[in-house]
């Protein structure tokens, strides 16, 4: 992460002074929001865990995300962003879940246009989804999805989140 956004070490260290934890359901980063959140060092005390879920079936068996909402809406929508932050959450027993799903292009997809996001966020008393309409190539949709999807948790546990 760049200076001028969001630092996952900041996350990992507020994720400890609370006590709590954090599970990912990612889309469209495939596991980046994962792996810069455990490239801070003491990151295995606060992250527990996280399911990659490019297929609806992945979302549906393993996330718990409705058959007949993902047949009736797709997989790029705002409450399946929240299903997948909420199965994630239950899935691996943390504190909060993040979400990432979205369009990061080349072509559109399920209707939405490239670059088309949506974050979601569930935790203890919260429930939320961000929606996004990111600019620029596949490699640049997916990193500042990261760079938000670490702010708005930040900003969700009193951080500073420096990316919006």
């Amino acid at each position: 992460m760049s200076a001028a956004g969001p630092r996952p070490e900041e996350l990992v260290r507020l994720l400890g002074d609370r006590g709590t934890s954090l599970a990912t359901a990612e889309s469209l980063t495939a596991g980046m929001l994962a792996a810069t959140v455990c490239e801070v060092p003491g990151a295995s005390a606060v992250y527990l865990g996280g399911v990659v879920s490019y297929a609806n079936s992945v979302k549906q068996g393993l996330l718990g995300v409705d058959g007949a909402l993902l047949a009736s809406r797709g997989s790029v929508d705002p409450d399946v962003a929240l299903a997948m932050a909420e199965g994630a959450r239950s899935a691996c027993g943390a504190g909060y879940g993040v979400s990432t799903t979205g369009v990061a292009g080349p072509d559109p997809h399920d209707g939405k246009p490239v670059g088309r996001v949506y974050l979601g966020l569930a935790g203890p008393g919260t429930e939320r989804v961000l929606e996004l309409d990111l600019e620029g190539d596949r490699a640049s949709i997916r990193s500042q999805t990261v760079r938000r999807a670490l702010g708005m948790l930040l900003e969700e546990l009193g951080g500073r989140d420096d990316a919006a």
